[in-house]
């Protein structure tokens, strides 16, 4: 599949990709529920593959504040995984790690930092498994790194360095939704080497034609 082929995936494969990534989901919801001794459900309601330079329209306006998770992918599958949330999510988030109240745009301390890294591994960790059980890929995450920024710094300094690996983003909407009725919305942004997602694609058994 050529790069300029990604954009024409047919629904028959974003489908599939998306079935891929709701188990994922429904595996995050789960480690999280135990983790946060609160029931969680997730929801994947979209699933599609987009440029690289389109990404920012995705998540807002560039000077929103955001925070940002960035993890590298070895194995089957090569590239990185971006996963963003808004402050107001990430406060949620941790209060239902901590039992306390957090404003992260006031302070943003080590002990709410690494809360968002150890749910970051869970929701990415939950996500790559699905892939790596349902497709058998052998896929090494390394360890997330953390930004708290505006949007388009975010945005430009890791789409610098993951745009040398792939022009196009698997982007997977994630909502969730505690048993007090709080919402929370995440984006994952799964970018690949091209022969990476190729791969994914005849493991799915839907890979277009070369």
């Amino acid at each position: 599949m050529r790069n300029n082929d990604l954009s024409q995936l047919k629904p028959l494969q974003l489908d599939a990709l998306k079935e891929v990534a709701s188990i994922g989901a429904g595996n995050a919801a789960t480690s999280l529920s135990a983790m946060l001794n609160s029931k969680i459900k997730m929801t994947v309601p979209n699933v599609n593959l987009t440029p690289i330079s389109d990404l920012p329209g995705i998540i807002g306006n560039e000077e929103e504040l955001i925070v940002a998770m960035l993890v590298r992918t070895e194995g089957d599958i090569n590239g990185g995984v971006l996963f963003t949330l808004l402050p107001d999510s990430a406060n949620l988030l941790i209060q239902l790690l901590a039992g306390q109240d957090t404003d992260i745009e006031n302070e943003l301390g080590e002990f709410e930092a690494s809360a968002l890294k150890e749910i970051s591994n869970i929701l990415t960790g939950a996500n790559l498994n699905a892939f790596s059980q349902m497709l058998d890929l052998k896929i090494n995450p390394s360890v997330p790194s953390l930004e708290f920024d505006m949007a388009g710094a975010i945005l430009e300094v890791c789409f610098i360095e993951l745009g040398q690996i792939g022009d196009y983003a698997l982007v997977i909407e994630t909502e969730f939704l505690s048993d007090m009725e709080q919402e929370v919305k995440g984006n994952f942004f799964l970018i690949p080497e091209p022969e990476s997602l190729q791969f994914i694609l005849e493991k799915l058994g839907v890979a277009s034609e070369r």
